[in-house]
């Protein structure tokens, strides 16, 4: 599986809105064929920063930055952001979440 973790600093101003601004190419990327999940989250610290969490089967995220959605992204949402967004992008053996042992609930 390919994994990205991508961190976004929005321009203030846009910040509560990039939910919105973003959806289109959310929703699209959910939709390929070989995406796993891409799922967004906002920083509890820094209002103006959110962060992607993205899968992948194996090579589907090739196909991902080549898609009409993603080149499109790139040209519309960059006017949103205060700088470039920071990534992390690696390729892990395991595509399935395990529990996190150390704080197991028990009802």
């Amino acid at each position: 599986m390919i994994f990205i973790a991508a961190k976004f600093k929005v321009l203030a101003e846009h910040a509560d809105a990039w939910p919105d601004l973003s959806r289109s190419f959310t929703e699209a990327t959910r939709a390929e064929p070989g995406n796993l999940w891409f799922d967004w989250s906002r920083s509890v610290e820094d209002p103006t920063e959110y962060v992607l969490l993205e899968a992948f089967e194996d090579d589907a995220a090739g196909a991902h930055v080549q898609s009409d959605h993603f080149k499109q992204a790139q040209a519309e949402l960059p006017a949103y952001l205060a700088e470039t967004p920071r990534i992390i992008n690696t390729t892990l053996e395991s595509s399935e979440w395990s529990e996190l042992g150390e704080m197991t609930v028990e009802r």
